[in-house]
């Protein structure tokens, strides 16, 4: 009966979701990165010099809008190179392979470079609330991108294997109007990355992005039993 009540309430779509992106990628190239971004460093020793910014950074749009070229979201994007590949045999396939882009960030006095790309099961959500035989609505995509948002990042902070190779950007999106809305969404993140370092002065607040989303603004009720609880948007 709580299965079927689940399964009507689509409740498990993004909770799915997230720990298959978890199992079946992000656990196997996260740990693999590092030495990636290194090898490219020793041989473009002037291309990342921020360490602090050595690390996958996932954009998550709760539209679940993505494009399969960054370069087309917003110019300020350019794809730079591709990090060396990772080749596994998985489930059958051969020299499975896996690999991360380099893409430069137009900052207003600078260049910055990172790896960067979509959670790609948002794909999938963004698919289903535009077919019919799913029943799965613009509200059910939305509350399903932020329940995702939260899982992930739930499980990524329990995982000792992917410690500090990963950087979450949950956000809302501007609309068309707003041409370089996603490089100032990566630059806010990749300044504070380098500025982490720094001791933040007692009773200080960062400043976040209005549309960057944080944990609290995602405080969705998420269980710790094998289904989720209903979700609670009342903060959107």
């Amino acid at each position: 009966e709580m299965s079927e009540m689940s399964e009507r309430s689509k409740q498990n779509v993004a909770y799915g979701l997230a720990w298959s992106y978890y199992v079946g990628y992000l656990k196997i190239v996260l740990p693999r990165l590092k030495k990636s971004l290194e090898e490219f460093s020793r041989a473009n020793p002037n291309v990342l010099t921020c360490r602090e910014t050595w690390k996958l950074h996932i954009l998550i749009p709760l539209s679940c809008d993505v494009y399969d070229d960054l370069e087309k979201a917003d110019s300020n994007i350019q794809y730079l190179a591709d990090l060396s590949e990772t080749t596994l045999t998985r489930a059958g396939t051969k020299k499975r392979v896996y690999k991360h882009s380099l893409h430069t960030i137009r900052d207003e006095d600078k260049l910055w470079h990172c790896a960067v790309e979509y959670a790609t099961p948002l794909q999938s959500l963004y698919a289903m609330s535009q077919d019919e035989c799913a029943g799965f609505g613009r509200e059910d995509r939305l509350e399903q991108a932020k329940l995702f948002y939260r899982t992930l990042e739930e499980i990524l902070r329990g995982s000792k294997e992917c410690a500090g190779t990963y950087r979450l950007i949950a956000y809302e999106d501007s609309g068309e109007a707003e041409t370089h809305f996603l490089s100032r969404e990566i630059l806010w993140h990749l300044r504070q990355q380098r500025d982490e370092e720094y001791t933040v002065p007692q009773g200080n607040q960062l400043h976040h992005p209005a549309t960057t989303l944080s944990t609290t603004e995602l405080d969705l009720q998420i269980s710790m039993s094998d289904l989720p609880q209903p979700l609670r948007s009342n903060c959107f």
